[in-house]
């Protein structure tokens, strides 16, 4: 039987990878994660504001809170 990953041990791969992130009202960020904490903060570098799938806007450096993301995917 295979063992499920927590969602943990997801991140934990992700860090030092690009992901697209979705947030709840709707912003799609990518960049390279670089931390996250216990409330699934996290720290992206790199990132940019996608919007309809295009380059809206570069962010750099951005801390996101866990509350606010609707999911995290592999960019």
């Amino acid at each position: 039987m295979a063992t499920q990953e927590r969602p943990f041990d997801l991140l934990n791969k992700a860090i030092g990878q690009q992901v697209m992130i979705r947030l709840k009202n709707g912003t799609d960020i990518r960049g390279k994660v670089t931390s996250f904490d216990a409330h699934m903060n996290l720290v992206l570098e790199n990132a940019e504001e996608l919007e309809e799938g295009n380059l809206h806007a570069k962010i750099g450096t951005i801390l996101l809170r866990g509350g606010n993301i609707l999911f995290i995917s592999p960019a």
